[in-house]
């Protein structure tokens, strides 16, 4: 597809989806996602995607340590209203990668609702931090906050990137913006995967309550 090499070095996620087990799309349900599933979803690559990855990658390893994460098991919890910035951005990829939908996801089977995702994504939450992730099995949850400027874009983006919006660059500094601007993307997500500077893993103990 023409990504970038340093796609397939970034991080992967996996949990097992009981859902897709129960429809038969997976024999065991174990079902790895790649960063480049999250760019393939938002249709490009930048840090809020990148951050956003990272935050439930950090909430996962958080609330299940050596355990394998349970898909559509997770509430995800967003500060800002969904139309707020970046929020739209975020919520979709924590979707992707935990099943937790708001209203217009699946609604579940049976009189039970099993394997529902509908209702899990809430918006305007009153939590310290960018998203919170939540255990439905034992209440367990974690806040997240990202904070970009732990990687901060190459200094030569002060010159390109206001050109570039005002629609006054040349193709190479087009070109030069792109190779920029994924730069920061990648050390994100290679050298600064872990780094507690840039994605900051509380406990949430409102979670609960």
């Amino acid at each position: 597809m023409g990504f970038p090499a340093f796609f397939a070095d970034a991080p992967t996620i996996t949990l097992r989806d009981p859902l897709a087990i129960f429809l038969g799309a997976s024999d065991d349900g174990v079902i790895t996602y790649t960063y480049a599933d999250a760019v393939k979803l938002a249709g490009h690559s930048c840090p809020t995607v990148a951050g956003a990855y990272l935050m439930v990658r950090g909430g996962l390893r958080a609330l299940y340590g050596n355990e394998m994460p349970e898909r559509g098991d997770i509430e995800v919890y967003l500060r800002e209203p969904r139309d707020e910035g970046t929020t739209g951005v975020i919520a979709a990829v924590a979707t992707l990668l935990t099943g937790a939908a708001p209203e217009t996801g699946f609604g579940g089977i049976g009189a039970k609702r099993r394997f529902a995702r509908r209702d899990l994504q809430h918006f305007g939450a009153a939590i310290d931090g960018l998203m919170a992730l939540r255990r439905k099995d034992n209440g367990r949850g974690v806040t997240l906050d990202l904070n970009t400027a732990a990687v901060p874009a190459a200094p030569e983006m002060q010159a390109v990137f206001p050109r570039v919006v005002a629609e006054q660059a040349s193709e190479d500094e087009e070109a030069r913006f792109a190779a920029l601007w994924q730069d920061r993307v990648e050390r994100m997500l290679i050298q600064h995967a872990d780094d507690p500077a840039l994605v900051q893993v509380e406990e949430w103990k409102a979670a609960a309550a």
